[in-house]
């Protein structure tokens, strides 16, 4: 078994359906394994669920915890600045909700940041450090 990865990201979603139809409008396809109650989409070697809040408190094993966001972000980085300023475009054009709009960083890089109706934070970025495989997934420089 290899102990460093992720294999599954799940968001709680207040509802589901308005989820659905925002990753929608992002481009996003839902696998065909989703459900009536969670939606999947596979994703550069794993997979991203949405979840309504409520059952996925209970299927933690603690029902009517109320869950939060915003503590982690989800990132997708580019090969270009271009192509950082369309994604956060095309994320606006689908109802997410500018955070910080994509800007020169002090790392060197450049990034920004906008948010899906649930609070779930996405950077959008490119660093020049970090090139990108030709899947558009990450490997980390030795």
């Amino acid at each position: 078994m290899t102990p460093q990865r992720v294999t599954l990201i799940t968001l709680g979603v207040a509802d589901l359906t308005a989820a659905r139809a925002f990753y929608a409008r992002l481009g996003w396809q839902e696998h065909g394994e989703s459900q009536e109650g969670v939606a999947f989409f596979q994703i550069n070697g794993l997979a991203l669920a949405l979840f309504g809040r409520a059952a996925l408190a209970a299927d933690q094993g603690r029902p009517g915890a109320a869950l939060g966001s915003g503590a982690v972000t989800l990132a997708q980085n580019f090969a270009t600045e271009a192509e950082v300023d369309a994604a956060y475009a095309a994320a606006l054009a689908a109802g997410a909700t500018a955070l910080k709009a994509p800007e020169g960083v002090f790392w060197g890089g450049y990034s920004g940041y906008w948010a899906d109706a649930d609070g779930h934070v996405w950077e959008v970025a490119m660093n020049p450090f970090w090139p990108l495989n030709a899947d558009g997934s990450l490997t980390l420089p030795e």
